[in-house]
């Protein structure tokens, strides 16, 4: 009987014990590239967001661990414009708000200026972009449209004054699909911010090196206390939101983990006992105590490996069903990366290698005289 044979045949010898262990292991493999793969989502979604109109720089108020409590007079733009090497600064606000009716929370409100480069990453689905001389108009987001059952002409409340919705759009990201976008003169106004903005993203002109982007963030940096610029890997990584994201997840995963792998131990442990003869005759025909952990090891990674698969397969399903309700549509994003799937499976063997390693330890010790005489 082949090696591999035995490790396939002892692990599905109890397979009651075996499926409960696969899911157990299913479960904390599927949290990780869940609930990490989301959360490094946002990340990528930040990213995309400022790549897709070819930010370079994005300045704020330094320290501001929220970006949206970033507050910078709106003038400042005009002095970066002036600095060499600096193609456009796009002035910008935001706010989130809720539609309560519709069971939306935590909705992203941008405020552009009309008619600037800042739409050029969009693509108007229906109606048109805004305008300078728009009064009360609001541009949705695809999803968020979707969510609210909105159309171009539709009425809708923000800050309980009424809009008109004059476009509906598609955006390079699914964050801004879930947002909406009014005139940022209108959003100061709604928010009682006259001349202030969030931040400004900074274009530069191509090609720059990086010494002298490095030149231009300090220029900039020099133009007010309090001010700083940073890349956009720099910025969304910064972002405490993202940071605290990020931590949860791993937080959570390592706790299920922790759970996993001690229904992995429970499990060999288990088989290692009722197999005490059936080893003790491995040892008296010359198996050496190497291949007896090997034998071990390599069943507890099996059953790790199985639940790998299915947990992977089990969260890609559960974030794609996510996507599609509305309280979450337009905040996550629906693609779990391959590189997410390759953690889930080293953390698998990783699981199955520790909570088999005891288990193996106890067979190779065991005595072939004592084995064959356990009842």
């Amino acid at each position: 009987m082949w090696f591999t044979t035995i490790v396939i045949k002892n692990s599905i010898r109890r397979p009651l014990r075996s499926a409960l262990t696969i899911i157990a292991i299913a479960t904390a493999i599927g949290a990780v590239v869940a609930l990490v793969g989301i959360a490094s989502g946002f990340e990528r979604t930040f990213l995309e967001l400022y790549k897709g109109v070819g930010i370079d720089l994005v300045v704020v108020r330094a320290g501001a661990r929220q970006r949206l409590n970033s507050t910078l007079d709106q003038a400042m733009g005009d002095k970066i414009a002036r600095i060499p090497s600096v193609r456009d600064v796009i002035p910008g606000l935001a706010d989130v708000i809720s539609f309560e009716d519709a069971g939306l929370y935590g909705v992203l409100v941008q405020g552009w200026v009309p008619e600037s480069v800042i739409f050029n990453h969009t693509t108007v689905l229906s109606g048109r972009t805004l305008k300078r001389d728009d009064s009360k108009a609001v541009m949705l987001g695809s999803i968020l449209a979707k969510n609210l059952g909105k159309q171009v002409g539709d009425e809708l409340k923000l800050f309980e004054e009424p809009f008109r919705v004059v476009g509906i759009y598609k955006s390079t990201t699914v964050f801004e699909e879930g947002a909406c976008t009014i005139a940022l003169s209108e959003l100061q106004r709604l928010m009682d911010r006259p001349n202030q903005v969030t931040g400004f993203s900074v274009i530069v002109d191509h090609p720059v090196n990086r010494k002298r982007l490095d030149q231009i963030r300090q220029e900039i940096e020099a133009l007010g206390p309090g001010v700083t610029a940073l890349t956009t890997d720099e910025h969304v990584k910064s972002v405490s939101e993202i940071q605290l994201a990020k931590a949860m997840a791993w937080l959570t995963s390592a706790v299920a983990l922790f759970i996993g792998s001690f229904g992995v131990m429970n499990t060999m442990i288990m088989s290692v006992h009722e197999r005490t003869r059936e080893i003790g005759v491995l040892r008296a025909i010359g198996w050496r105590k190497s291949r007896v952990v090997r034998l071990i090891l390599l069943e507890s990674v099996l059953l790790s490996l199985i639940g790998a698969v299915v947990g992977s397969l089990g969260a890609m399903i559960l974030v794609h069903l996510l996507t599609r309700l509305p309280m979450v549509s337009g905040v996550i994003d629906g693609r779990i990366e391959p590189l997410f799937l390759g953690y889930g499976l080293a953390i698998a063997i990783l699981v199955g290698l520790l909570g088999g390693s005891l288990p193996a330890f106890r067979a190779s010790r065991m005595l072939p005289s004592s084995a064959l005489r356990y009842e």
